[in-house]
């Protein structure tokens, strides 16, 4: 049974950082993505960043100078360590796996993130 666990989200000021970590469970192939989404408030659910065991991670555009996605291999758990957060970072955020980049099959439960002005 696969499962997810998110943690560190909270509440900062604009131009703070915060790390996003997320415990990985049940995955049996090292082909996965593990990655983070998230969803503002009256918005969609967006992808924001994404890597696996081998290979460059992916990032949504509006990220790519500002947070940084990481896999510790031992431990399976994966950080995103977001900098200079902005209000618009605002979101609940959820780590995910699968075996496609930008597809996934399987969700945590999310944690928020407030970014006040």
């Amino acid at each position: 049974q696969v499962q997810l666990v998110e943690s560190g989200g909270g509440l900062v000021q604009a131009g703070d950082s915060l790390r996003l970590s997320c415990a990985a469970s049940g995955l049996t192939s090292s082909q996965y993505w593990l990655a983070y989404f998230r969803q503002a408030p009256g918005k969609e659910r967006e992808f924001v960043a994404a890597r696996r065991r081998f290979g460059s991670p992916d990032y949504v555009d509006s990220v790519k100078d500002r947070f940084t996605i990481s896999l510790d291999n031992a431990s399976m758990k994966v950080f995103l360590q977001m900098n200079n957060l902005k209000p618009e970072d605002t979101a609940v955020y959820y780590c995910a796996a699968g075996l496609h980049p930008r597809r996934m099959d399987y969700w945590g439960k999310g944690t928020l993130v407030t970014v006040s002005s």
